[in-house]
Order: C-alpha cells, then sequence, then structure tokens
C-alpha cells in the first residue's frame, strides 16, 4: 500500500468489536480477528470464522490472531454508496461448534459488519477504485456508476439493522435502492426474491418471497403479513417487510435473500412486468404500490410474462446515451445474508436459562395465585368452624 493511501483521512474503517480490526487497502481488506473475540477468555476456533455470505476462510491464525485478507469483490461483499463515498461491506461471522467429545459451548454465534469507506471524488483510471464486476471505461468517473443496494434495516427505516441474528416471530425489514450520480431519474422495482440455505439464489431447498416480476408471493400465505411498505422514500428506492422463517426440518442456522432489482424510467408507468404488487387480507386482493390495481391480477394466475420489456429496450439504449455509457447494466443480483436464526445455533438451551417467555410467566402466576387463594379460603373455614364450635358449647351450671 502506497503512502499516500496510509495518510489519506479519506480512507474509513468501520468494524463492530476492538478485538476485530480492518485494514482497508487499494484493491482488498484485511481483518484481524482476535481469538478471545468477545473478551471473556475463551479463544474461538479459526475454523468457526468465516467472512461474507460465500463464508471465505482465513490465510493465516497464529495462537492469538486469525487473519482475512479478501479482494473488494470477493467474498459476496457488497457495494454501497453516500454521497462522499463508495462503501464495501462484508460480515464476520462466527458460527461456534463444539470441541471433540464435548457436548456443550461456551459462547454463542456472532455477525460483525464490517466495512470500508472510499472517497468518490477520484477519477478512476489512476489509483483505482475498482469494483471489476461493473464494466466501464477506464476514463469514466466513478460518479457515474449505477449501482444496486439491498439492505437489512431497522424497524423504522432509519438505519442499516446492527446484528443480522433473527429470531422466529421478528419482523425483516428490507431496503433495496439504486444510486447514480447523475439527472436521469429512474424507478426501481424488485423483480424477484429468493431465500436459499446458501449463497446461489439456485440451490435447493429455496423459497420464493417476491417472485413473477414484483408480486410478494410470501404475503399470500396464511400465516404472513409480509408486503411491501407504502410510500416509496423516492423513485429509486423501495422497501418491504417479510415475517422471520426458517426451513423446515433443515438444521442449517443461516439464510440468504438474493434479490433481482431493475430498473425504469420514473414517467414511464407501472405494469404487469414492473410493479411492486401486495397481498392485503382484510380485502383479499392483490395492491399495487403505484399504478393500476389491474397489473397485479396476474399474481393471482402466476402468469405475468416471461422476460422483462426493459431489457435491449430502446429507453435502454436512450438512457445509456444519456448517462455517455453504453455499456451500463440496469438489473443486477444483490444478496443479504447470512440472516442467523438465533435458535438454531445449538444454544437453545442457554437461551432458555436465561430468559422466561411471558406464557410461561403468565402461567406461573396464575398458579401461584390459585395456590394463595386456597389456603385462604382453608384458613377461612378452619376459623369459622372453631368459632361456631365456640358459641354452641353451653356453659355448665352448679346446683346448690
Amino acid at each position: 500500500m502506497s503512502d499516500q493511501f496510509q495518510s489519506s483521512p479519506e480512507f474509513k474503517v468501520v468494524s463492530k468489536l476492538h478485538t476485530v480490526t480492518v485494514e482497508c487497502k487499494e484493491a482488498w481488506m484485511v481483518v484481524t480477528v482476535k481469538k478471545d473475540l468477545f473478551g471473556t477468555g475463551h479463544l474461538v476456533k479459526a475454523s468457526d470464522l468465516s467472512l461474507g455470505p460465500q463464508k471465505c476462510s482465513f490465510i493465516k491464525a497464529s495462537q492469538g490472531d486469525v487473519v482475512f485478507e479478501v479482494e473488494l469483490h470477493a467474498c459476496g461483499n457488497s457495494l454501497g454508496m453516500t454521497e462522499d463515498h463508495l462503501i464495501y461491506s462484508t460480515e464476520l461471522v462466527y458460527i461456534p461448534t463444539p470441541l471433540a467429545n464435548e457436548p456443550i459451548l461456551r459462547t454463542n454465534g456472532a455477525v460483525i459488519p464490517v466495512r470500508c469507506f472510499y472517497p468518490r471524488k477520484q477519477n478512476v483510471s489512476s489509483k483505482a477504485i475498482k469494483p471489476t464486476w461493473i464494466p466501464f471505461a477506464s476514463t469514466i468517473s466513478a460518479e457515474e456508476r449505477l449501482a444496486f443496494s439491498l439492505r437489512l434495516m431497522n424497524d423504522d427505516f432509519s438505519k442499516v439493522r446492527d446484528s443480522n441474528i433473527y429470531y422466529l416471530g421478528d419482523v425483516l425489514h428490507v431496503e433495496a435502492s439504486v444510486a447514480i450520480m447523475n439527472h436521469v431519474p429512474l424507478l426501481l422495482f424488485i423483480d424477484s426474491c429468493v431465500a436459499t440455505l446458501t449463497p446461489d439464489k439456485d440451490s435447493s431447498p429455496r423459497y420464493p418471497i417476491i417472485d413473477y416480476h414484483g408480486c410478494l408471493v410470501d404475503g399470500r400465505s396464511e400465516d404472513s403479513s409480509s408486503g411491501f411498505r407504502p410510500p416509496r422514500p423516492s423513485a429509486s428506492q423501495l422497501r418491504f417487510n417479510v415475517d422471520a422463517f426458517r426451513f423446515y426440518q433443515d438444521s442449517r442456522t443461516v439464510i440468504y435473500i438474493t434479490c433481482h432489482l431493475k430498473v425504469t424510467a420514473v414517467d414511464e408507468a407501472p405494469d404487469s412486468m414492473n410493479k411492486a404488487c401486495s397481498f392485503r387480507k382484510p380485502v383479499n386482493e392483490w395492491m399495487p404500490m403505484e399504478g393500476d390495481a389491474n397489473i397485479c391480477s396476474c399474481c393471482e394466475t402466476k402468469n405475468c410474462g416471461l422476460a422483462s420489456k426493459w431489457q435491449g429496450s430502446r429507453w435502454g439504449r436512450d438512457v445509456a446515451s444519456k448517462l455517455g455509457n453504453v455499456h451500463c447494466k440496469w438489473e443486477g443480483d444483490q444478496t443479504i445474508g447470512p440472516l442467523i436464526n438465533w435458535c438454531s445455533l445449538g444454544d437453545q438451551s442457554i437461551a432458555a436459562s436465561n430468559t422466561w417467555s411471558e406464557p410461561l410467566l403468565i402461567m406461573l402466576g396464575v398458579v401461584v395465585t390459585v395456590s394463595l387463594c386456597c389456603v385462604v379460603l382453608v384458613l377461612c373455614k378452619t376459623f369459622r368452624k372453631r368459632t361456631k364450635n365456640k358459641a354452641l358449647k353451653c356453659p355448665t351450671s352448679v346446683s346448690h
């Protein structure tokens, strides 16, 4: 790494624990993890640590440290943007396994966000920050990129959720967005989303959350309240909620959600191929985020067409011409994960010993109350019986 990179205050590092350090290089990142990850004296095993959705392994491990070194675009790292920075995000995942011949665990699992920030105001033709999976000409500014992102948010969508650990009964809040630093208006749609147990969206088992070009099909299930969340914050953002779930009869602890995102012209009316439809149970019908209600009718028939009309369309060529980059893609896949089901980590006994569920507390309270009432009734009955006996007992008369 050059001295210029080392001394530049614009290159920021974000990690959540003092036991995890990150070095942001020109084209890669180095993540160093203390084996005493939680500062408790219990050392984690290097083999229980992985980086990113693709579970990249460490390159070396010593007595006290584990070191990962990956390229910025490797391991399923995601790229996001702010006004001033490109942000490469990944996660350090710790899933504990028991030691040989021991049926217990001494630590819980963890997911630790890791991010590298790079300034956007550079020309990518020199000392380049080069996300090689996005095609571009070497003289085009990084500001002219079209970047899709998919993020897990907190309950009110005010910030990115700090943890990827979830419980059944939780609601997952997901935000999709597209960032482009020019004045061409774009409208974002989520064409499909699928949940899998591996980063491969085509793996099995798989569960469709959004399908048929924008139908949130998970919300059609009887036990689900999932749906798109109106209104849009902007044309380039789209949000939805999905009730947490796990795969039946599968002991794997993580899931990945991969969504196919695409854009259309903002002045182009939504239709059956470009839509955001939720199933509203109170009225028992599909409703669009915007556009005519009939564009969602195909969600019920599951016949919304085969191919997105924007692929190779005149509109795509027109927008590309405005951007000055005919090679830029107007669609892309983004993945959230791994999402870790806390109760599937093998820590059920720990969780059960440390927490009392609300129904159990209510039941315990009822039992205690009934028992006290029974004791009071018995005491009252005994007292009344003794009082009655004393009242009926006649005094002994003495004859003179």
